[in-house]
């Protein structure tokens, strides 16, 4: 079975340490974290530090790198630090810049600053963001031409997008270091309506299996046993689990369960 991943989106709002001791009260193999750098102390360094080491919990990935037109590269070298001083194996990146070109300079630079600690620079891609659909990102990534740059896909961005599972079973295996999963509901929001775009996305995911995605074939898609991240933004899930690790173990069980019943 493959592992899976305590995304921070689970519990929005949750700081580091909470985040990890949710990821281990649910049960995860690994956790991922939202890192806003400005607020990274030496002491909330050491206390993230601590609470990995604690739980036993592999740092899967660290988010978000949002890259906007005009935008400081340090600020976003500083998660790619942060990040690397946690043991964090990948580092998750959007793109608001319109620009693909300019995308795929700034995704070329972090993965560059990255070759110290061997960070995966993952571009995600989404109605939300400039780099709108697989092909896009795809473009991008030849474009960035680094062994560091990757490819992060997840079930409802795939599904918005009108992108093709048959091409997603293309990607390069190579691109693929891990996923995000979830479910979604069958009805796609209008996409000239950005607030409903926002809304699909950070509350009406639903548990693996709850929802109406082509989930199964979206699943062998991927390379075999990659580890899942699951990308489980719900207001359901926030309003039925208030306490973080009960939400987390609802999570971890309903996502078990959806695997150990795929065929094969």
């Amino acid at each position: 079975m493959n592992p899976i991943s305590f995304a921070a989106g689970i519990v929005p709002g949750a700081g580091p340490v909470e985040t990890i001791r949710a990821a281990a009260a649910g049960g995860f193999d690994m956790t991922g974290l939202w890192i806003e750098p400005d607020q990274w102390t030496p002491a909330l360094l050491r206390e993230t530090k601590a609470a990995l080491a604690d739980t036993g919990l592999p740092l899967l990935d660290v988010e978000v790198i949002w890259i906007k037109p005009g935008d400081d590269l340090d600020a976003y070298k500083s998660c790619i630090d942060i990040g690397a001083e946690l043991g964090a194996k990948n580092v998750l990146c959007v793109s608001s810049d319109p620009d693909m070109g300019a995308t795929a300079a700034r995704l070329a630079a972090l993965c560059e600053h990255a070759e110290a600690s061997q960070t995966r620079v993952t571009l995600e891609f989404g109605i939300f963001t400039e780099v709108k659909n697989l092909t896009m990102a795809l473009a991008v990534l030849d474009a960035v031409a680094h062994p560091l740059r990757a490819l992060l896909i997840d079930p409802i961005h795939v599904d918005r997008s009108g992108s093709s599972i048959e091409d997603m079973a293309k990607v390069p295996r190579e691109l693929l270091p891990y996923a995000q999963f979830c479910d979604a509901p069958a009805e796609r929001p209008d996409p000239a309506d950005f607030n409903a775009i926002i809304t699909d996305a950070i509350d009406l995911r639903e548990q693996c299996g709850a929802g109406g995605l082509p989930l199964q074939a979206l699943y062998q898609a991927l390379p075999p046993g990659i580890p899942l991240s699951i990308e489980l933004r719900s207001k359901a899930l926030r309003d039925g689990y208030p306490d973080l690790g009960e939400r987390a173990k609802a999570v971890a069980s309903a996502t078990r369960n959806w695997l150990s019943a795929l065929p094969g």
